[in-house]
């Protein structure tokens, strides 16, 4: 009960300090703002970035053809050697007939050519589309399908995947460098505005440790006021995380540049974002009071 009654009386005065120090506080709290501001936005480019690579990594299929001259016990042979394969997610298979079904229904050219086709005429191939668990691996499952009795040859983009996989994941590590900098950066900002604030409360911390004082009981009101200042100063950020993103949204209807490239949805996603950010907030604002307590102390 007593610890209690300490816990709060150092909150009550956690929260007169702010307001009695207001203008150096306002100082950490707009230090705070402001690059939480640029935080969010490192984190809200990093994880549609992480989805973008996600949706695309998805499309990403191996297309088998297969010879024209292969029996359907040939067609079963390949789709086993196929599963073999560690990488291999899923197969689908398409068949020659539903190929051309598809391209006629693509183009009025080849509605036009295809339609006097019968069966024995159909010079397309047998398809298998193959999804693979690792991206980045997808060049060796390619060549080791290749290598596969009756398989004619097979596509998925050399060149391109590979390019785009290193590209969104040069970017996506550029983007996490940016977000723990901005964070090491504002712990740097809080810890020394807060700094000046307790500088110009020495005298009172002295006061306290010659009264006998411990050196808990005298960091705890510091240390509570950094957690105000840590969640004040993440109001603003969160504010515009929530209904800038949602704006930013419906402005672009979820889509940027092209269909292919989509956001994430605003809900729970800007949530997330602004607990994080909240979380920023405080546990910098507490690490940065306890920090510049620290030398007026005897620890």
């Amino acid at each position: 009960m007593r610890n209690f009654r300490i816990l709060a009386r150092n909150v009550r005065d956690g929260f007169k300090n702010v307001f009695r120090n207001f203008s150096l506080a306002f100082a950490s709290i707009s230090c705070i703002t402001v690059t939480l501001v640029i935080v969010a936005a490192s984190i809200v480019g990093s994880w549609n970035v992480q989805n973008f690579t996600k949706l695309i990594r998805d499309d990403f299929t191996i297309v088998v053809f297969v010879q024209n001259k292969a029996t359907e016990e040939d067609l079963t042979k390949i789709k086993s050697e196929i599963e073999t394969i560690k990488n291999v997610e899923s197969i689908d298979f398409k068949s020659k007939k539903e190929v051309m079904d598809e391209m006629k229904k693509s183009s009025q050219t080849f509605n036009n050519v295809m339609s006097s086709w019968d069966e024995t005429e159909n010079p397309l191939d047998d398809t298998y589309q193959v999804r693979v668990k690792n991206d980045e691996k997808i060049s060796e499952t390619a060549d080791r399908i290749k290598k596969i009795e009756n398989v004619e040859s097979v596509k998925y983009g050399e060149g391109m995947v590979e390019s785009m996989v290193s590209i969104f994941k040069i970017i996506r590590y550029i983007l996490i460098i940016m977000v723990v900098g901005l964070i090491v950066v504002t712990a740097f900002l809080i810890v020394n505005t807060i700094k000046i604030t307790i500088f110009s409360r020495q005298e009172e911390i002295e006061i306290k440790r010659l009264v006998g004082a411990s050196n808990m009981s005298i960091k705890q009101p510091f240390i509570i006021e950094g957690l105000i200042i840590g969640t004040l100063g993440s109001i603003i950020p969160i504010i515009i995380t929530i209904y800038g993103y949602s704006i930013l949204y419906e402005k672009t209807g979820g889509k940027i540049f092209s269909q292919f490239i989509k956001l994430v949805k605003p809900f729970p996603f800007s949530l997330y974002v602004s607990g994080i950010l909240l979380l920023i907030g405080v546990i910098v604002g507490m690490y940065g009071s306890s920090k510049a307590v620290r030398k007026y102390l005897k620890i």
